[in-house]
């Protein structure tokens, strides 16, 4: 999950949805399933909110947990030791010299995305919206690869880009360079920052002694240690690795849920979760006596249901985690299919995780602590040797994201911004640069950590930029001739400002509806949150109005740049040859000796 988007707490009455008796029934002030309490880290009251976790402190096979977590986390280090000696040169570290074959892409891409907050935030959302409360992930996540697949992944690979921000710098120019740079490097601090938290937690859980910062610095350690000797060779292996322990996982726990509800008939006839009396419908429900779209109605539920849709579904595709794993594969085919691989895989797996939401509501309606209900359900209805490899399944899922995400932020510095300062490097000095990189985003990524209390809300503006300020550039600049680095900065600039305006309208007058905090009654946390998502839409129109508009309007002062791949010769410009429609069995086939190099 690219992000655990809805920690909102509105019941159905507070949209005025259900009588007070009923509401009193859907209630929160539930006590947890038996034998299971909620820790809170030493900090700020903040701090205690964002580090809510299950405590497994009573829990008689504790030891088989730590077992697992510190084999998974010793093969991690002996991949990153074994990959370090395969590292020539910056491709090799960067793009794992493209030689990855369909199965690592599919693998690897499926991985990174797969994360702990896939499993965790899916289910606890789902436990109280349904798969309304889902649509960002996966639904949105899973459209996001499909897309990518269709319209991007062939031409990226195609001109053998190290980097997703080197298309911006050869479509446009310096300026645009900057502002993409920034908004990767953004996004993947606090990105590194949020799997630290989630990983330090995980260690609380397993040491109650052990403070949190003790617990995320370890972590950090181990992940930066690994990735900074591997690089993409052993970020791809141990997620292929790392894919059939995770997707077995939540399989398991899936199966024995659906068991307890009675098979698929019982999981069928669920007709309602702790805020939502249609539990399996993706859209709006705007009758009367129903939920509308997370609480909001009248085209405010609209936008916010689109919004959620483009969230992940179209800020996430100019990212370098997706698009680096893209220009590894070995060949053009490879990447495409790989990519329409791990968007099967990733719905597949991914909805099991919101179903077991649904399915514990069924089994207990009283849950309090919602971010524990997939651990709950291993805990409560799964064998304790299956636990424990799932819970180190799942710190492994958190250390690939982490070990993702500094190595894309660390590509975007040497690769595109030191040589935009004049920072020339050979061969070796840019796969060492890259590697000190990494050491500094992991220190910069425990710092945004150990400040967690701004985590969520940085982390929103990070994904929203990428929404409102990169796609239009990304895709226009694929897709339309006439667009040039004015507009694109135009749509950058203009897209951001609206979002931040749409943000105070929606949160104190409304978009098409009651504003935020009204609906959300008073909560300032939970009324940020929707005001942000349902702004993104009108931004993300201006963003692509700006484009068209500037882009028009400034040909002569600034004229359009070909694509051009990573030699500098322009591109084949008709988009009918790099859609995602190129067959599959380039993708199977061994390669050709001049096909090595590419």
């Amino acid at each position: 999950m690219r992000w655990n988007f809805l920690r909102r707490k509105k019941l159905w009455s507070s949209v005025g949805q259900r009588s007070g008796a009923e509401s009193s029934k859907l209630g929160f002030s539930r006590a947890p399933l038996e034998g299971v309490r909620i820790i809170q880290p030493a900090g700020s009251g903040k701090k205690k909110e964002l580090c809510k976790e299950m405590d497994l402190e009573g829990y008689s096979h504790i030891w088989l947990i730590v077992t697992f977590i510190v084999g998974f986390f010793a093969v991690r280090m002996g991949v990153g030791i074994w990959a370090s000696r395969k590292v020539t040169n910056a491709a090799d570290y960067i793009v794992a010299g493209r030689r990855l074959p369909i199965y690592m892409v599919g693998a690897s891409v499926m991985a990174t995305w797969f994360a702990a907050e896939t499993l965790l935030g899916a289910s606890s959302t789902a436990y109280q919206y349904g798969f309304q409360g889902v649509v960002f992930d996966p639904f949105g996540a899973a459209a996001c690869l499909f897309l990518s697949a269709f319209f991007f992944t062939r031409l990226m690979r195609r001109a053998r880009y190290l980097t997703v921000v080197d298309f911006f710098e050869r479509r446009y120019g310096k300026g645009m360079t900057i502002l993409a740079s920034m908004a990767q490097l953004l996004t993947y601090f606090v990105w590194t920052g949020a799997q630290i938290v989630a990983a330090g937690t995980i260690v609380v859980a397993l040491f109650p002694d052990v403070p949190l910062e003790v617990g995320m610095a370890l972590v950090t350690i181990w992940v930066v240690g690994y990735t900074m000797l591997g690089g993409m060779l052993a970020d791809t292996m141990l997620d292929f690795i790392q894919m059939f322990f995770t997707a077995g996982g939540v399989t398991l726990i899936f199966v024995f849920l659906l068991i307890q509800v009675g098979g698929w008939e019982g999981l069928t006839a669920i007709n309602e979760t702790l805020n939502n009396p249609k539990p399996f419908t993706l859209l709006p429900d705007m009758t009367e006596g129903g939920a509308g779209y997370l609480g909001y109605f009248k085209a405010t539920g609209w936008i916010y249901w689109m919004a959620a849709w483009m969230a992940i579904g179209l800020g996430s595709v100019p990212t370098q985690d997706l698009f680096q794993r893209s220009m590894s594969a070995r060949n053009e085919s490879t990447a495409v299919w790989g990519t329409y691989l791990a968007g099967v895989l990733y719905l597949v797996f991914g909805v099991m995780s919101p179903l077991i939401g649904i399915m514990m509501y069924k089994l207990d309606p009283n849950v309090v602590n919602f971010d524990g209900i997939l651990v709950m359900a291993a805990l409560n209805y799964v064998p304790p040797v299956l636990v424990a490899l799932f819970m180190a399944a799942l710190a492994s899922a958190l250390m690939s994201t982490a070990d993702s995400s500094l190595l894309a932020g660390a590509s975007v510095v040497t690769q595109n911004l030191f040589p935009l300062f004049g920072k020339k490097l050979d061969y070796a000095s840019e796969v060492k640069w890259t590697r000190i990189m990494v050491a500094v985003n992991g220190t910069i990524g425990i710092a945004i950590a150990v400040s967690a209390a701004v985590i969520y809300e940085l982390g929103v503006v990070a994904w929203s930029i990428l929404l409102v300020g990169l796609f239009t550039p990304f895709a226009f600049g694929m897709y339309w001739k006439k667009a040039n680095q004015y507009g694109a900065m135009a749509a950058f600039i203009g897209g951001f400002a609206a979002w931040a305006i749409g943000i105070l309208i929606a949160y104190n007058i409304g978009i098409g509806g009651d504003s935020t905090l009204l609906v959300c009654e008073g909560d300032t946390d939970c009324a940020f949150w929707d005001a942000t998502y349902i702004a993104s839409l009108p931004a993300f129109l201006t963003s692509i109005a700006m484009m068209v508009i500037v882009s028009l309007a400034t040909q002569k002062q600034d004229a359009p740049k070909p694509i051009t791949d990573v030699d500098g010769q322009p591109m084949d410009t008709n988009p009918v040859n790099y859609l995602g429609l190129i067959p599959i069995k380039d993708a199977l086939r061994k390669l050709r000796p001049e096909e090595l190099d590419q």
